[in-house]
C-alpha cells in the first residue's frame, strides 16, 4: 500500500520542474546543459521535502532518467498514488470557524478533489468576502476578508503566477480594545488554479498567520 508523503505544492512543484526537463530534453543540442538541467531539477525536488526515505527520494529523483514525453507523463502519473489529501472538514467544522457568518454560503465539499488542494477557499458574492481555511499545526485556521476585483493582472501573493488579481482585506484587532487595522494583498480571483499553482507555502502561511483570529 502506498504512504502518501506529497503535499499538492509539492507536487505542483516537481510538476513544473518536470516540465522544465521536458522542454530542456526536446530543445537542448548540449548535453552538459542537459545533464545540468536534470541535476538542478532532481535537486530542487529532494530539497522540497524535510523527511524522505531512500525508497522515496529515488522514486523522485527518477526525473534524472526520463527522456520522453510519455516518460514525463507516466512518471507524475506514479506519484499520484502518493498525494496527502488535505485534512478531512465538515461544513460544521467550517462554520465553527466562522461563528458571526450564520448565513454564509458554504462551499460545495463533495465537488473538490481533496489531492490537489493546499488551501480551501470560496467567496460568498451576496457580501463580497473570501473564506479561506488552511490546516496548520493540527488544526484549522478560518480567515475572511473583503475581495475586491481589479480586472489587471499581476502575480498572486499564494501561487506567485501571473493572473487576474483580487485585493483580498483582512481586518485585523489591535492591542487596545475595538481598534482595528486592516492588512491587504492580492490573490488570484480562480482558487482552484491557484491550488494547481502553488508551490511554496511559505507567503500563504505567514498571511494568514499574520491576520489569524
Amino acid at each position: 500500500m502506498s504512504t502518501p508523503f506529497i503535499r499538492n505544492h509539492q507536487y505542483n512543484l516537481i510538476k513544473r520542474q518536470a516540465e522544465f526537463v521536458r522542454k530542456t530534453v526536446q530543445s537542448a543540442a548540449d548535453r552538459r546543459v542537459l545533464e545540468t538541467v536534470r541535476y538542478s531539477a532532481a535537486t530542487n525536488i529532494v530539497e522540497a521535502f524535510t523527511d524522505l526515505t531512500e525508497n522515496q527520494q529515488q522514486m523522485l529523483e527518477q526525473i534524472s532518467s526520463l527522456e520522453t514525453t510519455d516518460d514525463f507523463q507516466r512518471y507524475m502519473k506514479a506519484l499520484e498514488p502518493y498525494l496527502e489529501l488535505y485534512p478531512p472538514i465538515t461544513l460544521k467544522q467550517i462554520q465553527k470557524l466562522f461563528p458571526k457568518n450564520k448565513k454564509m454560503k458554504m462551499p460545495d465539499l463533495t465537488s473538490i478533489d481533496f489531492r490537489y488542494v493546499t488551501y480551501l477557499s470560496w467567496v460568498d458574492i451576496a457580501t463580497n468576502k473570501l473564506f479561506v481555511v488552511y490546516p496548520f499545526e493540527g488544526q484549522f485556521i478560518g480567515i475572511e476578508g473583503r475581495i475586491t476585483p481589479t480586472h489587471k493582472k499581476g502575480y498572486c501573493l499564494f501561487c506567485n503566477r501571473h493572473q487576474e488579481l483580487a485585493f483580498f482585506t483582512v481586518k485585523t484587532k489591535n492591542a487596545l480594545p475595538d481598534n482595528y487595522s486592516a492588512i491587504g494583498q492580492y490573490v488570484c480571483m480562480e482558487n482552484q488554479g491557484c491550488n494547481h499553482s502553488i508551490t511554496n507555502t511559505e507567503s500563504l502561511e505567514k498571511f494568514i498567520l499574520s491576520v489569524r483570529k
